[in-house]
């Protein structure tokens, strides 16, 4: 599968547009009050080629990657997260450089909250299971009484 570059031209034309955060020869990275303008244009029935004109793209420029983004931008509205780029956050690559001492203090409070909760669950669970064990023994108790009369 090939890739359509953008011409250097065509890169600043993109730029120019106040709904673009930034454009490369490969990509265009769009504002989420864009993506939001869009989705609520498309569910009012408005044709995706007719929201980028209105928005002021070159439908020509963009070619096959308004269908593209509209399939993509459909299925990210209906995440928990919507259409917040969430490139930034959580991609799973370990971190390089040093963390402050404000973000360790962050997340050893993070860890230490989430510990918490854990406990507080399996604490639950095992005050849960005497109580299951107590209700199977007094039911053998019983049982046993009636047997014996």
């Amino acid at each position: 599968m090939s890739i359509d570059r953008f011409t250097p031209e065509q890169i600043k034309q993109l730029e120019k547009n106040p709904n673009v955060k930034k454009a490369s020869d490969k990509s265009i990275t769009y504002t989420e009050d864009f993506k939001e303008h869009f989705i609520d244009e498309y569910n009012k029935g408005k044709l995706p080629r007719t929201i980028f004109e209105e928005a002021g793209f070159n439908v020509h420029t963009l070619g096959d990657r308004i269908k593209k983004t509209t399939y993509r931008w459909k299925q990210q509205a209906q995440r928990l997260e919507g259409l917040k780029d969430t490139r930034k956050g959580g991609s799973g690559r370990p971190r390089t450089r040093d963390l402050t001492d404000t973000e360790i203090i962050r997340r050893q409070k993070a860890q230490i909250e989430l510990l918490k909760q854990e406990r507080d669950f399996l604490l639950e669970l095992k005050r849960l299971e005497r109580q299951a064990i107590k209700k199977e023994t007094l039911s053998r108790k019983k049982s046993m009484r009636s047997s014996d009369r």
